[in-house]
Formats: structure tokens, C-alpha cells, sequence
């Protein structure tokens, strides 16, 4: 089979969305098979991340009715990574080119023909980049810059403005597969597989239907991920602060001592209050990322499987 295309779908209580979204997304993959872009066997891949409402029913419904519908599902949450990590390993087997989509069709749909073209053109890793953030409150665009300039800074080679909307080959998934690490980030990994890669440009839309799946509890915890799967400069920066504290409390000794021979003996209790709430502070705030650290190495060294997946209905279409 020629140009086998896969849309993988992460889905995690999404039964508000997802009529729209298997309307949305079967008329794009009908229409590249009717352009003879795509292979007639490409499918949209639905990911039931342990739904607890009527996704997997609504999911095993198309699957029914659409040939190209099919779906696998998680015995519980895993996490919307590891719901592309599984859709991503399922489907490679069979196809010789990935899309990775959210099912909330905040991401642009139409972008889809022309990553596939690119695709022909050549092109292995084909990112979908937002052209603006305007659908986003003030914070949350701001927030993200800051998150963006901060990975530059770490050295952690990011596509600004990206998510996890893109389009891959093959070969590019296949080379992203052997990252076996437990904390994955495929944002900062997908541009470490290399290969030959371009971006389409689209406008991110609001939510059709239901609920974000990324609070703002949930985004910070995915920054701290981010900033941590990728680099150690947070444990520099606790270095760096130790020093400092230390030299200041070498200058306070000394000054100390000097006021003591010059009799200029004031009661400190203020100033020594102070010293030890900061002190207390900032060793709160080190062992805290120390213990970031620990725990993904605590993680990692388990070697337990990123998901077990529960039903598969994808391979048995092609079984």
C-alpha cells in the first residue's frame, strides 16, 4: 500500500466533541483519498486515553459505520503523551505516513492537505505551527512566550507557537519510537529525530464543545516536564544561589565582627527572622527540584510500560 496515511486522535471524555470531529476529519481523509493523495485503506485512529463517559461507545459506532474509523482504548488514563505514543506505535506497522491531531478541532483541519503535499514533496516531519494566538486569554499567550524564550535559552530546540499537531513519516516515527524514556515530551524530542522538516501555518480555533483537558494546574505541570526532561540548568541555577548565599553569610559574618570590636552591638532579631525564613525558603524550593529530578530517575529505572491498551480495533481492520 502507497502513502497509507494514519490520523491519530487522543480522546479523553470527549463525547461533546466528537461528532463534529468524525464529520470534520472523515471529509478531509475522504478527500485526499478522492484526490488520490492518500492510500483508500488510510484511517483516523481514535486513542480512548480511559474515558469515563461515552467515548469508547461513540468510537466502536464509527468504527461500524466508517471503513475508515477505527479506534484503540487504554484500560485507564495514561496521559495525553502516551495516548500519541500508543496511537503513533499502533499505526506504524501500517502506515507510511502519521498525523497526530487533538479531538477538541481547536487545531485546523484544513491544514491537513498541505502537510500531506509537503509529505510528497519529500518532507519527513511537517509541523503545524498557530499563525497567532489570539483564541488565548492574555496570560495564557504570555505564559507561553516566557515558556518558549526559557527552553531556547536551555538549549531545548522547540517550534514556537507549535503543539502536537503534526505530521510524520514513517521513518521520522520509527526514530522517534526508540526514545524509551518514561517522561516523555515529544514536543522537545520530535526535533531531535532529525530528518528533513517544514511548517504549515494555520488559526487556532476555540473549542467546539466540552471542557479543556489543560487547566492551568495541568500546564504548569507540563512546563515543569518540559524544562526538566530536557536539562539540568534548574539544578546550575540551586548551585549558583547556594554560592551566593554562602558568600553573603561569609560578608554578614565579617561585618558582624567588625561592629562587635567597634562596640555597635544592635539586637538583630528582625534581620535574623528574616535570614532564616529566606534561607528556610530557598532550601524548600532546592530540595523540591532536587527531588523533580529523583523522582523521574525513580520512574525511569522501573522500566513499567507507558500503557496497556485494552481493545484494538485498528490492527484488526488490517487483520
Amino acid at each position: 500500500m502507497a502513502n497509507l496515511l494514519t490520523i491519530v486522535t487522543p480522546c479523553f471524555n470527549e463525547e461533546d466533541v466528537l461528532p463534529e470531529t468524525i464529520q470534520e476529519l472523515g471529509r478531509i481523509i475522504n478527500d485526499l483519498i478522492k484526490e488520490q493523495l492518500v492510500d483508500p485503506d488510510s484511517k483516523v485512529l481514535f486513542v480512548d486515553d480511559g474515558s469515563q463517559d461515552n467515548t469508547w461507545q461513540m468510537i466502536k459506532e464509527y468504527t461500524e459505520e466508517f471503513p475508515w474509523a477505527t479506534g484503540i482504548k487504554f484500560n485507564r488514563n495514561y496521559g495525553h503523551q502516551n495516548a500519541l505514543i500508543a496511537g503513533m506505535q499502533t499505526a506504524v506497522k501500517f502506515s507510511d505516513l502519521i498525523i497526530t491531531i487533538d479531538a477538541d478541532l481547536q487545531d485546523d483541519v484544513n491544514a491537513i492537505p498541505k502537510m500531506v503535499r509537503k509529505f510528497l514533496a519529500g518532507t519527513d516531519i511537517v509541523y503545524g505551527v498557530r499563525s497567532k494566538r489570539e483564541t488565548d486569554t492574555v496570560f495564557k499567550r504570555n505564559t507561553a512566550l516566557l515558556f518558549y524564550r526559557l527552553m531556547g535559552k536551555l538549549g531545548v530546540k522547540l517550534v514556537p507557537n507549535g503543539a502536537d499537531y503534526r505530521l510524520m513519516s514513517k521513518r521520522a516515527v520509527e526514530k522517534l519510537l526508540e526514545f524509551k524514556e518514561e517522561n516523555i515530551f515529544l514536543r522537545g524530542i520530535v526535533p531531535l529525530v532529525g530528518y528533513k522538516s517544514e511548517k504549515v501555518f494555520y488559526e487556532r480555533k476555540e473549542r467546539f464543545a466540552g471542557t479543556t483537558k489543560y487547566p492551568l494546574k495541568k500546564m504548569i505541570q507540563f512546563a515543569i516536564d518540559g524544562i526538566t526532561s530536557f536539562s539540568i540548568a534548574p539544578i546550575h541555577l540551586i548551585f549558583g544561589l547556594g554560592v551566593f548565599i554562602v558568600l553573603m553569610g561569609l560578608g554578614m559574618m565579617i561585618y558582624t565582627i567588625i561592629q562587635g570590636i567597634l562596640g555597635n552591638v544592635v539586637a538583630g532579631w528582625s534581620s535574623l527572622m528574616i535570614s532564616m525564613w529566606l534561607l528556610g525558603g530557598v532550601q524548600l524550593i532546592s530540595l523540591s527540584v532536587l527531588g523533580e529530578y529523583i523522582g523521574k530517575i525513580f520512574d525511569e529505572v522501573k522500566h513499567r510500560p507507558r500503557y496497556t491498551i485494552e481493545k484494538d480495533e485498528y490492527t484488526n481492520k488490517f487483520g
